[in-house]
């Protein structure tokens, strides 16, 4: 049920399209391939235990862990554009 000017299902065409932009990013966020031996950061070595359970790792723990604090949350898209949402 829509209500307004939108038609039938809209709403769960922008539920699922934030889904699928959410999807993306985290896909867009794996690494792949061959793990440094070293972190690109401060140069200490990377233990092969995460070496072996993250494939395409460049940071130490310790790095990671600093840049991930860094990384801004992205917020979600306000697609319906109601003023009930805008409020909070």
């Amino acid at each position: 049920m829509a209500g307004g000017w939108a038609r039938d299902g809209a709403v769960q065409d922008q539920i699922e399209a934030s889904v699928e932009d959410a999807v993306k990013r985290a896909r867009s966020r794996i690494t792949s391939g061959e793990s440094a031996t070293h972190c690109e950061e401060c140069g200490s070595p990377i233990p092969e235990p995460r070496r072996k359970a993250i494939p395409g790792a460049q940071y130490c723990i310790s790095c990671q862990s600093a840049i991930e604090a860094q990384e801004v949350s992205t917020g979600g898209i306000n697609r319906r554009g109601s003023k009930d949402s805008q409020i909070r």
